[in-house]
């Protein structure tokens, strides 16, 4: 994995959760709901990687 990409994928997500893909797909969408309403533009099936690090405790990229 590119530790200089902006943005993780779904399946990225996945990996690093340890979750299946349906639900890091509806983690990706409530992080981009999040930031939605707090005036961010969000891309559908990606999360900024920044932003889901700070919202999970205890990842270290």
């Amino acid at each position: 994995m590119d530790s200089k990409k902006i943005y993780l994928t779904a399946s990225e997500v996945s990996e690093l959760l340890g979750v299946s893909m349906g639900h890091s797909y509806k983690l990706i969408q409530k992080m981009n709901k999040e930031l939605k309403d707090n005036g961010f533009l969000t891309i559908a099936g990606k999360i900024p990687r920044k932003y889901f690090e700070e919202r999970y405790y205890g990842y270290i990229a």
